[in-house]
């Protein structure tokens, strides 16, 4: 698995969604005429998206089916974040228009029209992200909503999901506030728009019930749940409760599953989440988008923070919670990053010995402000501190997994085959960070929570074996 080179944005979800949806397909019995392909590009924020379509379109008695040929009309979810993606979700078009011939599209690039229309005249429909209510307007004029039966057609009161049973995404806002200049997703998602408190913690309720072990927190900016409300008092089951991620997040603990926050930028009330980790609570793992390390950069990035002020506070929360994890991501090659500016990047890095960490080359989005800085950063250079940023890492990273040998920790199992089990530690979240190997071991199943001793580590993953009961 290539964990040092992910980024969250560049994450492609269609091979779990297409697994998914083909299990969902076998139990099913499509009736001409109503049949639904799905192809959903992106972050978990996407993928989240798509589940909600998805879950209407069950409502209303579609089917959905795995194979171009089987549909009756497809939709692509698109990604738009950078020029890959943007690629990406071009080729995913024209894959779907050529095997199938009628496609809706919708996500980040649809907010981008006129690019779509450029390449592909022929799709039938184009819709923003998350505008679940157009994207439905569509499939009624293209496929007309089916006659079924609400009692035989029967949804889950948590949604249609994409995930494996045992973990979801549970997201709590759209948008973002922020203007960072290699960003335009604000332009496509809009301002922050924080979900009422009681419909989370409802659906963290119903995903609980479902047999889900591990929420997921996200949203494009989670630490500012709340702000666009300023923390008023919502209700969950009567109960009044603090719009705000620290409220939030005590309240999830209830449920006694994990709960992993992603997405969180570091501003000062993040402090207080830290006690709630320590408490065992919340899982203590924070996943934090820092960028870069340079004031310089930052300040043309227009990030939020201060560098120097951060690894105090790294230390601080490391002071109250020892177990604490901490994953980020970093470009290279910004737009007017000097070699000092880097080497700025490379000592912080050193110093605050993230646990997991990816990085990715500036790449220039259009849109972007970024574009219009001067002092471009020649591709060769960008390769070549991208090499020595993963180098560092690496060696942070080995050094670290290899003192979890003969640690006991606890384990979440998301495979099992002829070759023993795959699961994850609190210090890994699915997709985008390490795994824990039990070779050998298949007495166990997806969803379940063991005990493990740690034997062995690399760079990346730490092997193990079950500590019997």
């Amino acid at each position: 698995m290539t964990v040092h080179t992910y980024t969250p944005n560049q994450t492609t979800t269609l091979d779990t969604a297409q697994k998914t949806l083909a299990q969902q397909e076998a139990s099913n019995h499509a009736v001409s005429g109503n049949r639904i392909g799905f192809v959903s590009l992106g972050c978990p924020k996407n993928l989240v998206d798509s589940e909600r379509i998805l879950t209407q379109l069950r409502t209303e008695g579609y089917d959905i089916v795995s194979q171009y040929q089987n549909a009756d009309l497809v939709i692509v979810n698109t990604c738009g974040f950078i020029d890959s993606a943007v690629q990406e979700s071009l080729d995913a078009i024209g894959e779907a228009l050529n095997e199938n011939g009628k496609v809706i599209v919708t996500g980040c690039l649809g907010a981008r029209e006129d690019e779509i229309r450029e390449v592909h005249p022929n799709v039938l429909g184009i819709t923003g992200p998350h505008a679940y209510e157009n994207v439905l307007e569509h499939v009624h004029q293209f496929v007309p909503r089916p006659a079924h039966n609400p009692y035989t057609s029967l949804v889950p009161d948590h949604g249609v999901k994409l995930t494996p049973k045992h973990y979801a995404y549970l997201k709590i806002s759209e948008g973002c506030n922020h203007r960072c200049t290699f960003c335009i997703i604000p332009s496509m998602r809009g301002q922050l728009v924080s979900r009422p408190v009681g419909e989370i913690i409802g659906e963290a309720e119903r995903l609980k019930n479902a047999g889900v072990k591990e929420l997921l927190v996200i949203s494009q900016d989670t630490s500012a749940y709340g702000v666009d409300t300023k923390h008023s008092l919502g209700f969950s089951n009567g109960t009044p409760v603090r719009q705000n991620l620290t409220a939030l997040s005590e309240h999830l603990s209830q449920l006694g599953i994990w709960i992993r926050l992603h997405y969180v930028y570091p501003y000062p009330h993040v402090d207080d989440i830290i006690p709630l980790m320590a408490a065992g609570k919340i899982l203590p793992y924070l996943d934090i988008p820092f960028q870069h390390a340079s004031p310089r950069v930052l300040k043309m990035m227009k990030r939020p923070g201060q560098a120097e002020r951060t690894l105090e506070r790294i230390k601080q929360w490391r002071e109250i919670c020892p177990q604490l994890v901490i994953r980020s991501t970093f470009i290279v090659g910004f737009p007017g990053e000097t070699e000092e500016d880097f080497q700025i990047l490379l000592d912080w890095l050193q110093e605050a010995q993230l646990d997991r960490v990816g990085c990715f080359k500036y790449s220039p989005v259009e849109g972007a402000t970024a574009n219009e800085l001067a002092e471009q950063v020649p591709e060769s250079i960008k390769q070549e501190r991208y090499e020595r940023f993963m180098a560092l890492q690496q060696s942070i990273s080995t050094a670290k997994l290899q003192r979890r040998i003969g640690t006991q920790m606890q384990v979440l199992i998301d495979d099992v085959d002829q070759e023993g089990a795959i699961g994850r530690s609190y210090a890994d979240a699915p997709e985008i960070d390490g795994v824990v190997y039990l070779n050998g071991e298949t007495g166990v199943k997806a969803g379940d929570l063991v005990n493990v001793i740690i034997e062995h580590a690399d760079e990346y993953d730490l092997w193990g074996s079950l500590i019997a009961d």
